[in-house]
């Protein structure tokens, strides 16, 4: 159980590692933006080896599709509300030149942190296997996402002790959702995990897709369709060692 809190922490640790690094740090947009196209890359690689192709056979097919795509819809309509209220600039290293509120951008990394942190408790129920490569995903996305963000929110005038109370709850959050997915699934049929694993990853194949992506490519260049790439493979190969 309380592996579970810990690790789902650990992956959400780059945040505050990623904060860190912009304050103090001067990175290159381009190296943000590689780091993120490999991240997308094994972000896409773990939703679909890992939460994916272990449900299949183990989950009514229907329920899977039904949850994936549940999963997908939901974080683009939230995506849409929170857009309208500066949170699409979360993974933007610029200032927003609406000047919205940065709490939009701090609702929407949660948004993205805790489907990905109950996925990480549930994994470490009995009947499941340990998702490694899920959680390598997450830790390396994470990084470019509050490097640039936290750019932004330099920008932005948020004071040093602001943006690291920021990130450093969403790791705490992290932390305690990993906890409730393991307390709350614990007892449910395998059946169940999985099937919430679906839900995850159509909600994290959008997100990669809507947020990580275009800015990965805008920051970046072609050379990060590469990177990508060899990010799926990676999970590819990291899936079938473990």
């Amino acid at each position: 159980m309380f592996q579970a809190a810990l690790w789902g922490g650990i992956a959400s640790l780059s945040l505050l590692i990623g904060a860190i690094m912009a304050i103090f740090l001067h990175i290159p947009k381009k190296v943000v933006a590689f780091i993120m196209a490999l991240g997308t890359g094994l972000i896409i690689g773990s939703a679909t080896f890992d939460l994916l192709s272990e449900a299949e056979g183990k989950a009514d097919m229907i329920y899977l599709i039904s949850m994936f795509l549940l999963g997908a819809l939901l974080f683009t309509l939230f995506e849409m509300f929170i857009s309208k209220r500066g949170g699409s600039e979360r993974k933007r290293s610029k200032k927003n030149p609406h000047g919205h509120s940065g709490i939009a951008i701090y609702v929407g990394t949660i948004m993205d942190a805790i489907p990905e942190s109950i996925i990480i408790g549930v994994s470490f129920i009995e009947s499941q296997s340990m998702q490694w490569v899920f959680i390598i995903a997450i830790f390396i996305s994470n990084l470019p996402e509050s490097l640039s963000s936290s750019i932004g929110l330099k920008l932005d005038h948020y004071s040093t002790k602001k943006i690291l109370y920021l990130w450093g709850s969403v790791v705490i959050l992290s932390s305690l959702s990993s906890l409730f997915g393991y307390v709350l699934l614990q007892d449910a049929p395998e059946s169940t995990s999985y099937i919430i694993g679906a839900f995850g990853a159509g909600g994290l194949l959008a997100m990669a897709s809507s947020t990580m992506m275009p800015e990965a490519f805008e920051e970046g260049g072609p050379i990060v369709g590469f990177l990508s790439s060899l990010g799926i493979i990676l999970s590819f190969v990291l899936t079938h060692m473990s």
